[in-house]
C-alpha cells in the first residue's frame, strides 16, 4: 500500500493504491488530504471488496500506520504491518503506469474529472495485467476489452 500525488487545479491530491505480491491492483482511492481518516477510508474500501489481508506492507507514513493501528485495535485477528522501504517497491513501480499517463496532462481541472479519468486509467491498467477477464476476451486487444466493458463500439 502506498500513495502518490496527482495535481488537481494546481493543488496536490493523494492517490492511495494497493497491489498484492504478484503486482495485481487491489484497490485505489483519490483523496484531498493525506491523513488518518483518508487512510482509514482507503483500507475500509479495499477490505470490503477484497477481504482482510494477513499482512500489509507500507512506507513510514504516520497516517497510514495510525489507520492500521486503529483497524487492528477493533479487529479480532490483527493484521501484520511491515514498514520496510524496499518491500514496498512493487507498488512504487506500479505507480509508473499512472504517472506515465497523467504527467502529460499537466493538471486536472476538477476533483470529479480526476476521479473519473484515474478510474479509467486504473481499469485499463488492470485489463493489461490480465486481472479483468470477460467471456470471449482472450482474442481481443486490451482496448477492445475496455470498449466491450464500456458497452460502446470502438472508434475507428
Amino acid at each position: 500500500m502506498d500513495e502518490t500525488y496527482i495535481k488537481v487545479k494546481g493543488v496536490w491530491k493523494y492517490l492511495y493504491r494497493a497491489v498484492d505480491k504478484e503486482g495485481k491492483t487491489v484497490d485505489f482511492l483519490l483523496t484531498a488530504k493525506r491523513d488518518k481518516a483518508a487512510a482509514m477510508r482507503f483500507f475500509d474500501k479495499a477490505m470490503q471488496t477484497n477481504g482482510v489481508p494477513e499482512k500489509v506492507t507500507m512506507d513510514k507514513s504516520g497516517a497510514n500506520k495510525a489507520a492500521m493501528d486503529a483497524i487492528n485495535a477493533s479487529s479480532e485477528i490483527p493484521i501484520t504491518v511491515r514498514q520496510v522501504k524496499y518491500l514496498n517497491n512493487i507498488v512504487e513501480q506500479d505507480h509508473r503506469a499512472v504517472k506515465r499517463v497523467t504527467k502529460p496532462m499537466l493538471n486536472f481541472k476538477s476533483f470529479q474529472s480526476a476521479k473519473c479519468v484515474l478510474a479509467g486509467i486504473e481499469l485499463m491498467h488492470m485489463i493489461r495485467k490480465g486481472q479483468f477477464m470477460m467471456q470471449g476476451c482472450s482474442e481481443m486487444s486490451f482496448a477492445d476489452q475496455f470498449y466491450a466493458l464500456a458497452g460502446q463500439i470502438r472508434p475507428v
